[in-house]
């Protein structure tokens, strides 16, 4: 995985040992898990966690860093005190085989949607499409985490990533070219809306939604409150945008497509009844998460040969 910094700094290897016991000291008293502390020193040094496990640096002479102690310190201190998420003060995160920059103007990435890409490869090995060109649809791409691994996943095809943040849109265009994600078109609007030269020509559409209630995001934890709130609240009971996207994605769908979306835990009866309530979407399933928790819905679009079109 290629990291973004570049050393300009070198400290001791018996001054950075002491600084990270000190920051475990610190994180014990204020709650904060202790392995964060090494996802930090790995974000900002080539050190890894064997390295730091068994304090491999400790007797060497110099060990490189791209920040001063004291501004480690300093961040340090942020995560301590205002929660923010350490995956900010570094900049960046692994997802998948990926490492990803992260900014306050995207969600950080969570390992539980990394499942989405594996059941995607599934069902395009089902369809026996792994020869072909699809056109996949990433609709609220964020970091762009998942636009990426599917252009990774199926080089022939095109994607197109979706956000109606320019923020966003800039952080995931930077992250497709730092892990070489070639065939991605990347578009500005709400949803579909700036997908209208797409219709009925995508093979499958993939989004991670906001999908929490409005009166739950504010009781999230407090490193939640430093991601942006847009991209997490779902309305009412969290389904606002899920409906969206089941009454409009087959418009854009080609017969026979994907529909797939994360959703939070207890949404997901709720999700494949609306999609049943359609008519036109068959093979509705619920995947589980590695946890055991219910974490996605799919369904494969059907349009009956009698009905309309849909507008």
């Amino acid at each position: 995985m290629k990291r973004l910094h570049k050393e300009k700094f070198e400290i001791p290897g018996a001054a950075l040992y002491q600084w990270r016991l000190k920051a475990q000291a610190d994180a014990q008293k204020a709650d904060v898990p202790l392995y964060e502390v090494d996802w930090f020193l790995q974000g900002v040094s080539q050190l890894n966690q064997s390295d730091l496990s068994l304090g491999l640096y400790c007797d060497r002479s110099s060990v490189p860093l791209s920040h001063s102690l004291d501004w480690l310190t300093q961040q340090w201190q942020r995560r301590l005190v205002e929660r923010v998420p350490v995956q900010y003060l570094v900049g960046e995160t692994p997802w998948r085989d990926l490492m990803l920059t992260v900014t306050p103007d995207v969600l950080i990435p969570r390992p539980e949607t990394e499942l989405i890409i594996e059941i995607v490869q599934a069902w395009v090995e089902r369809q026996n499409l792994l020869s072909g060109p699809q056109v996949w649809a990433d609709l609220g791409t964020g970091s762009g985490a998942i636009a990426i691994s599917l252009a990774n996943a199926f080089p022939s095809s095109q994607v197109l990533a979706v956000d109606i943040s320019a923020a966003a849109l800039g952080v995931a265009r930077q992250n497709a070219s730092r892990n070489q994600g070639e065939n991605i078109q990347f578009y500005q609007g709400s949803w579909f809306d700036s997908l209208t030269d797409w219709q009925g020509q995508l093979s499958g559409v993939i989004t991670n939604p906001p999908y929490i209630p409005s009166q739950v995001v504010t009781a999230l934890d407090p490193e939640v409150a430093h991601e942006p709130h847009q991209a997490l609240d779902g309305g009412n009971d969290g389904l606002n945008d899920i409906r969206l996207l089941v009454e409009q994605a087959p418009k854009f769908l080609q017969p026979g497509g994907l529909w797939i979306t994360e959703h939070m835990q207890g949404q997901a009866q709720t999700i494949a009844a609306l999609l049943e309530a359609q008519k036109i979407y068959d093979e509705i399933q619920i995947h589980p998460d590695l946890a055991g928790i219910d974490r996605f819905v799919s369904a494969t679009f059907c349009p009956k040969t009698s009905d309309p079109a849909p507008r």
